[in-house]
């Protein structure tokens, strides 16, 4: 797929079907994150794939939206350092993240998090480190066409400030 046409195209799903994803696109979700740039090559990042029922309803009673953890065939709490622009380097990777599993027909969404210190003992992250979001990820309840329109048909479409209220030239 036209990067382009991924990026403009790219919504939120919150809603998942229950088949699994397949350990081949997982690995490429994962590894799409793991080569993302970030600050210094410092890499100060982790990637915790939570498999076990019990931490991911543990997990689901962190964030402000349960049901997209519990629905989930593949959750991801991205942990970061807390020195440097590790907000920014969570985020990179976890776009790149999201972008691939679309790429591959599997829908995403980033998951704020409303307790940080349960959080932290189900990651099991030091007093260095924070996480910065949970990913979930899952073949959509609701299919998903990028592709059935354009990039400007997307653009459109979305619910976003107009470009002229966004952008500024000086």
């Amino acid at each position: 797929m036209d990067a382009y046409l991924a990026v403009v195209s790219k919504r939120e799903v919150r809603k998942y079907d229950e088949r699994p994803i397949d350990d081949e696109v997982k690995r490429r979700i994962l590894q799409a994150g793991r080569v993302a740039g970030n600050s210094k090559n410092r890499q100060a990042r982790r990637f915790v794939v939570l498999r076990d029922p019990e931490l991911v309803r543990r997990t689901a009673d962190c964030v402000y939206e349960p049901d997209n953890v519990l629905g989930a065939a593949l959750v991801v709490a991205i942990a970061v350092g807390k020195k440097g622009p590790t907000a920014f380097d969570a985020g990179r990777a976890a776009q790149n993240m999201m972008l691939a599993a679309s790429n591959d027909g599997i829908g995403s969404c980033p998951n704020g998090i409303s307790d940080h210190d349960a959080l932290r003992e189900i990651v099991g992250h030091g007093d260095d480190e924070q996480v910065a979001t949970v990913l979930t990820f899952g073949h959509p309840a609701t299919p998903r066409d990028p592709q059935r329109l354009s990039a400007q048909e997307w653009i459109d479409r979305a619910d976003r400030k107009p470009y002229e209220e966004i952008v500024q030239e000086r």
